[in-house]
């Protein structure tokens, strides 16, 4: 195991001047043109894709990188890795500077997204494969600075360890071509951590296999980090995999860090508009509003006049951040919106079974919630309690407590209790 430290690491992708012939556009113009899309800074030396990134990642901890695509995640972990040079920063693992330390020579494993087995080669054979690289120090009398290759009972061994802690030793002489998704995904894992590497990397592992096995996989990970001691940095675009997975979070957007938190404080305290919206499924709803304050006291009125009291907790928070009053963006789960006398009145439109809930889409009536760009409808997930109501047609009203509130700033974005 090991201890990984970035210090304000950036990677910047130069600009490659060079004519494109057949749309006559410079290289640079068309890079310019696809970073906007994806909302990277553009510096004079070329594209930001990583910026001022620092986390302190502790021995043995399961660290999760998660955001959109082209956020910069896959891009980090690479740079760890050393398949990408730093631009600028530090990098540390187990106390070492490794900026310029070869990759071989970091004591990491990584598993790819595309399990990139090699396919003439038994299974047996692609995990012993790194094991061919790995040397011991064995001091002889004559030669003690001497260095040696592990023996093949050793390499046997340890094979046949990984195989067992994986349950895949039936799968020892097949070749990948005869393997399922999941069977070639765990022969990948094995191949990472025969070597017992300080540091495991994982390139969204899980992002090519079907649900079913995508949730048997998950489930094996947590078994797997239980019983190897290392250190993992896990990369995935899917929340439900970041969320059951990770010790802690990051949250990346265009190459900059959100939030890092545990799980459940991500997706109970957003930091931003952003992690709010992206952790958290269905998505959050958003509502205009104005946050009022008198006495101390802070209050939420949306257009209609509906208005909801931050619990204490909040208060305090808002009184200690010396909140003014001011246009808000109102967040709120689906989960913490009921059906209620008093609230937002909305028309049902769709209504989806999910077993013991439903997932009740609803049209605002009279729009008068959303002034801005914000949605127009509201999203409920509203439990069935042993007997499923199908609400499609009816106008109902939608209410929430003051505990579930989110209250983001109209320009900044960000949290207002943070």
């Amino acid at each position: 195991m090991a201890d990984v430290v970035l210090k304000h690491v950036e990677k910047v992708y130069p600009f490659i001047e060079k004519e494109n012939r057949r749309f006559g556009r410079s290289s640079k113009k068309r890079l310019e043109e696809k970073t906007k899309k994806n909302n990277l800074q553009i510096t004079e030396n070329g594209v930001l894709a990583v910026q001022d990134f620092s986390i302190e990642i502790k021995d043995g901890e399961f660290i999760v990188l998660v955001g959109p695509s082209g956020c910069g995640k896959s891009t980090t972990l690479r740079m760890i890795a050393g398949l990408e040079e730093i631009t600028s920063g530090e990098l540390f693992i187990d106390g070492k500077l490794c900026n310029a330390i070869e990759p071989k020579d970091r004591d990491i494993a990584m598993v790819f997204q595309s399990y990139a087995l090699y396919p003439h080669m038994t299974v047996y054979d692609n995990i012993a494969y790194p094991l061919k690289f790995v040397k011991y120090k064995d001091p002889l009398p004559d030669n003690p600075d001497n260095v040696r290759h592990l023996k093949q009972t050793e390499v046997e061994e340890r094979v046949l360890a990984a195989c067992k802690l994986l349950d895949i030793e039936e799968l020892l002489n097949r070749k990948p071509k005869n393997l399922s998704g999941g069977q070639r995904q765990r022969v990948a894992i094995g191949r990472a951590i025969v070597r017992n590497p300080k540091v495991l990397l994982m390139d969204e592992p899980l992002s090519n296999l079907d649900a079913k096995l995508r949730n048997q996989m998950r489930a094996e990970i947590i078994n797997l980090r239980e019983k190897i001691k290392t250190t993992f940095i896990y990369v995935t675009h899917d929340q439900i995999e970041a969320m059951t997975l990770g010790d802690r979070i990051v949250v990346m957007k265009d190459g900059v860090i959100q939030q890092i938190d545990a799980p459940q404080d991500v997706y109970e305290h957003p930091r931003n508009l952003f992690v709010s919206g992206f952790i958290g499924s269905p998505r959050m709803n958003y509502f205009d509003a104005d946050l009022a304050v008198k006495d101390g006291k802070y209050k939420v009125v949306l257009e209609n006049g509906y208005t909801v009291i931050p619990c204490e907790e909040k208060q305090e928070r808002l009184r200690n951040n010396k909140v003014e009053a001011q246009k808000i963006i109102l967040g709120v789960r689906p989960d913490h919106i009921s059906i209620a006398d008093e609230g937002i009145e909305c028309k049902v439109r769709v209504s989806e079974l999910m077993g013991a809930s439903s997932h009740i889409h609803a049209e605002i009536v009279d729009d008068d919630y959303s002034s801005s760009n914000l949605q127009n409808d509201i999203i409920a997930i509203i439990q069935n309690n042993g007997s499923y109501k199908n609400y499609v047609g009816q106008t109902l009203k939608f209410g929430f407590n003051g505990n579930v509130v989110h209250l983001f700033n109209i320009d900044t974005e960000k949290n207002l209790e943070f």
